[in-house]
């Protein structure tokens, strides 16, 4: 390209942590992608592959943007967590529905949860430009949620907000649930072995049903938090992709607390000095996503080169060819 690659990066340190307010914008792209990076985790504890983080997102966002609307007079104090209430609601339900169809049907959590991102994003994208668009004006989005409901500052001079206590409280919920309670280790049991769990008196199709709809309520959160505390108000495509990046947020961090959280960091880094890196010194953006998916790849590697993963890409696979030999893949693709 010729280009100077240190001038590069410097651009890259800088438009993420060079100042206040780069490190505060840095965490506000974070905050998304620990809510949908806990979304998948929450569902591969249990064996579970949860592809629909970004369709739960949106359902998550609308639901909050309903009650951050359409609910009026009520304090902060009060109104605030219901909104955030409805959006993890909105999540888990959405979840829960690929999670239903796994324990009666037996159908394949990666194909269903593929197809609801499409029926959750087409399904938002109907509401804001026709029964919620706000009028007057041709921009399709919701009216803005009350003051009431939205998310509060808590940096000065930036956008970070309070959903990123939220999401460091969510990572801590994670560890405590799968570590600490019964719930969560019949969960991990279930996803290391479903026959051995059975053997021992537990019921996989509950430790499914959790996991769907607490993996569905965290990407319901991350939707949550984007509208109340950096959009206010419900727009077409407002997710540039947290959802899927969530993936690789929770594969790179191995699915533990702590690598989530800095799996989230290093992917916050990336997205918001990727910006000033093109700005400054005209590398194209998309060496970002180049290095994401390098660095995914690696993470992948070497999660095949065990037995249990190789078990998992097989299945994986044979979903995959069923799926394709069901003609839903064209479909999808003449949709998008």
């Amino acid at each position: 390209m010729g280009l100077d690659p240190v001038s590069a990066y410097r651009a890259l340190v800088l438009g993420s942590v060079g100042n206040l307010n780069a490190v505060g914008e840095t965490l506000v792209k974070a905050v998304p992608l620990m809510f949908t990076g806990l979304s998948f985790a929450f569902a591969f504890r249990c064996g579970l592959i949860n592809i629909g983080a970004e369709g739960q997102l949106y359902m998550g966002g609308l639901l909050s943007v309903c009650a951050g609307v359409f609910i009026k007079g009520l304090p902060a104090l009060i109104h605030l967590p219901l909104a955030l209430a409805a959006g993890f609601a909105g999540g888990g339900l959405w979840g829960l529905i690929s999670g239903w169809l796994k324990t009666r049907f037996g159908a394949s959590e990666i194909i269903t949860t593929v197809m609801l991102n499409y029926v959750a994003i087409y399904f938002v994208s109907y509401l804001v430009t026709g029964p919620l668009k706000a009028p007057p004006g041709n921009f399709p989005h919701t009216e803005p949620v009350a003051v009431t409901a939205e998310l509060p500052r808590i940096l000065a001079g930036t956008r970070l907000h309070l959903g990123f206590i939220f999401a460091l409280l969510a990572i801590c919920f994670y560890y405590v649930f799968l570590w600490h309670t019964r719930e969560g280790f019949e969960l991990r049991v279930v996803g290391q072995n479903t026959e051995a769990a059975k053997y021992a008196g537990m019921k996989p199709s509950s430790s499914i049903m959790t996991a769907m709809f607490l993996a569905g309520g965290m990407g319901g959160l991350a939707g949550a938090g984007e509208i109340l505390g950096v959009q206010h108000r419900l727009m077409q495509a407002f997710s540039p992709g947290y959802g899927f990046d969530g993936i690789a947020v929770a594969l790179l961090g191995l699915n533990t607390p702590l690598g989530i959280f800095l799996a989230a960091v290093l992917f916050g880094i990336l997205r918001s000095g990727g910006n000033m890196m093109q700005m400054m010194v005209e590398v194209p953006i998309a060496l970002i996503y180049i290095i994401q998916a390098l660095v995914i790849l690696f993470v992948v590697a070497q999660i095949m080169a065990k037995p249990s993963g190789r078990r998992r890409l097989r299945s994986f696979l044979r979903d995959f060819r069923l799926f394709e030999a069901s003609g839903g893949a064209g479909r999808i693709g003449s949709r998008g």
